[in-house]
């Protein structure tokens, strides 16, 4: 039973350090970015979508940027 929970704990970490990266490294959010606009241009997003999503990259950007 404890290699379980041991497990869960250490997935649960992995998962954390993988999102805070994904929020704070500027070039992930440039690739994000990017990526979003593929999609746009491609058509597998409507324009709504794309300005809401490039919105809140941006702000991420943003503050990743503010904080150096």
């Amino acid at each position: 039973m404890f290699l379980v929970d041991d497990l869960v704990i250490f997935i649960g970490k992995k998962i954390n350090e993988l999102i805070e990266r994904e929020t704070s490294d500027a070039s992930v959010i440039k690739e994000r970015l990017m990526e979003l606009q593929m999609k746009f241009e491609m058509g597998e997003i409507e324009e709504e979508e794309y300005d809401k999503k490039e919105e809140e990259l941006l702000e991420m950007l943003e503050k990743i940027r503010s904080e150096k």
